[in-house]
């Protein structure tokens, strides 16, 4: 799990927002969609791996990521979570 204290620190790479932890119920929603094949991240690829956990911005449109244990805090691999259903 991600050190609370880092979340602080980080910050959204497009608007420099803050992040909060994704609950329990979206990342499983997002790892299903994943499981589905349909699932893409910003940049329209195929998002292939599920994740561990994620970190949404202030407006609550895009999560980041973690795998492994490590955040992913790259835009083009931001999930807009708009798209699930």
């Amino acid at each position: 799990m991600i050190d609370p204290q880092l979340l602080e620190i980080l910050r959204c790479p497009q608007d420099r927002s803050s992040l909060t932890f994704a609950d329990a119920t979206l990342v499983e929603k997002v790892n299903q969609q994943i499981l589905t094949g349909k699932l893409t991240n910003i940049s329209g690829q195929p998002v292939k791996e599920p994740i561990d956990g994620g970190m949404l911005r202030a407006a609550g449109d895009l999560l980041y990521p973690i795998v492994s244990g490590i955040p992913v805090m790259l835009y083009d691999e931001a999930i807009d979570v708009t798209q699930l259903s």
